[in-house]
């Protein structure tokens, strides 16, 4: 889905590696291409239109992850919001709800929650800062 052929279309290179063997204890935030052999453990977020995350079938993420595109092959204990492009590999294990524009999914991928199509962009997915932002305005 986002190899090399079709990064003409505006999908980022990878630009980060987290390799196998290296844990992450905390929130990453990141732009561009982001390619995850390691674990994370708390929240993965991106920035940008074109910003896309690989998970390697070695690859782990504990917690809610927020990305533009993504191609998922290892395990995600946690909510998953693609604004984009999201495709599950056939080793994709996914523990947590799924909101996605486009899906690609490929025999033996799993998903253990619900699995929501959002026509919104990922800006309108996000939660709100306050309570303000979703209660309606007093007259």
């Amino acid at each position: 889905m986002f190899r090399n052929d079709k990064r003409g279309r505006g999908v980022a290179a990878i630009s980060t590696l987290i390799a196998e063997g290296t844990t992450i204890r905390g929130d990453v935030h990141f732009t561009g291409g982001l390619h995850l052999d390691g674990l994370v453990q708390g929240a993965l977020s991106a920035e940008g239109a074109d910003a896309v995350l690989t998970l390697s079938e070695k690859g782990r993420i504990d917690g809610e992850v927020r990305v533009s595109n993504a191609v998922i092959n290892g395990s995600v204990h946690g909510d998953v919001f693609v604004a984009e492009r999201l495709e599950l590999a056939a080793h994709a294990r996914v523990e947590g709800n799924v909101h996605y524009k486009v899906l690609e999914m490929a025999a033996g991928a799993q998903v253990n929650g619900r699995m929501l199509h959002q026509a919104e962009p990922l800006q309108r997915l996000a939660p709100p800062e306050s309570m303000a932002d979703i209660l309606p305005a007093e007259a």
